[in-house]
């Protein structure tokens, strides 16, 4: 039996609810995505990673070289890389050189979209119409990046690959329903204030990419505003590190202080060489569209949370205290330093890129708190300092 089951709630629609007590730290589910994809500039800046699961596939001494841009950089414990049982698994598909972390992988891909996905040797073709609609997406959506094109591409290589085309798209109209009167606010997320003239430009390059009579009933404006609308509002984000999995494994080492103090100081080290040049971006990054996670709604107090145990695109969501039976889960939108942000904050942000007004009931809770976000809070903050000052002088 489930632990879950999925309700329309009034007022709020699908929603994933507690069939039975969960407990704090249990898993809910786990769940492989419908489709997932790297996103497209990780993966133009080198950022390697298995193209079906997403899983890293360089060692954490050539993720932290390459992070860092110095290749002496020396990484110690490497017995303790996170990769190391994955290295004599790598491969790649014969025909488009695309690695995978391994044969299951190649397998996989191959079974659900890759037999018709697979470019060849036109991968590295810059005119083919597959990356000029790629390209198109990265000059349109610059990091950091919340979506790609490429989950569409993927979506049409599958659909035409399915031996199955009506459970295909069942699957796909069992996703969340786009709401018509948001089109313009979520095409405006995903592309900026000259959406409407780029989606022209990425409709026709979609349409240039798609022809014949498989992908017709996707190639009419409105269906292409719709995928791009379901992708916009459903799409979850995927991040691998192999440089975070070894510092999980080996700060979870038994050793002495000293030693433990040397090996925290070379970690803070390298996160430090590493931002220095590769900013934020540490990760293998991508989204996928999966048809559980989809149902779970936004609280600003969360039950649950996403998690990403096994360094590839499988999401286990857990329990972070006890749900009881009928109690809707939820898991947060924001992050950590988003949700301590004023209720002002926190309702600007899902409005502007989830398309929602959250009720939950630490919302509900400050509802009568000024309107005014944390910046304004943060300059408040700084006036008053200011006039201590002005009061000590």
């Amino acid at each position: 039996m489930n632990s879950f089951e999925i309700k329309d709630i009034p007022g709020k629609g699908r929603a994933m609810v507690a069939a039975k007590l969960i407990n704090a730290g249990d898993t809910i589910f786990e769940e492989e995505p419908f489709v997932s994809s790297q996103f497209s500039w990780n993966a133009a800046y080198g950022y390697a990673a298995c193209d079906h699961c997403m899983r890293p596939l360089e060692t954490v001494t050539e993720n932290v070289r390459r992070l860092a841009s110095n290749a002496s950089l020396v990484v110690p414990l490497t017995e303790h890389d996170p990769t190391k049982q994955w290295l004599e698994q790598f491969t790649v598909c014969p025909n488009c050189k695309i690695r995978y972390c391994s044969e299951d992988c190649r397998v996989e891909a191959l079974k659900k979209y890759h037999r018709v996905g697979c470019m060849g040797n036109y991968r590295q073709d810059d005119s083919h119409p597959i990356n000029r609609l790629n390209e198109i997406w990265k000059k349109m959506h610059y990091p950091p990046e919340t979506g790609t094109i490429m989950l569409l591409v993927r979506l049409m290589a599958m659909y035409q690959q399915s031996s199955n085309k009506t459970e295909f798209l069942e699957s796909l109209q069992s996703f969340q329903a786009l709401i018509v009167n948001k089109e313009q606010q979520i095409y405006h997320k995903m592309l900026g204030e000259n959406f409407e003239q780029q989606m022209e430009q990425l409709y026709a390059a979609f349409c240039e990419a798609f022809q014949g009579e498989d992908f017709q009933m996707f190639t009419t404006p409105e269906a292409f505003k719709t995928l791009m609308g379901l992708v916009g509002t459903n799409s979850q984000g995927v991040a691998t590190s192999v440089l975070a999995e070894w510092v999980k494994k080996v700060s979870d080492l038994p050793m002495p202080e000293a030693d433990k103090a040397k090996l925290d100081e070379y970690i803070d080290d390298i996160y430090n060489k590493v931002s220095e040049f590769a900013g934020e971006f540490l990760n293998n990054e991508g989204s996928g569209l999966y048809l559980l996670q989809s149902k779970i709604n936004h609280s600003c107090v969360p039950n649950a949370q996403s998690t990403f145990p096994y360094s590839n695109d499988i999401v286990v969501l857990k329990a972070t205290r006890d749900i009881q039976p009928g109690e809707e889960i939820c898991i947060s939108y924001l992050d950590e330093c988003q949700l301590e942000r004023s209720r002002h904050s926190r309702q600007k942000i899902l409005k502007e890129n989830y398309i929602f007004v959250c009720n939950c009931p630490k919302c509900q809770l400050q509802s009568n708190d000024p309107d005014e976000t944390s910046e304004d809070e943060d300059e408040d903050d700084m006036d008053m300092e200011d006039d201590y000052d002005d009061m000590d002088d």
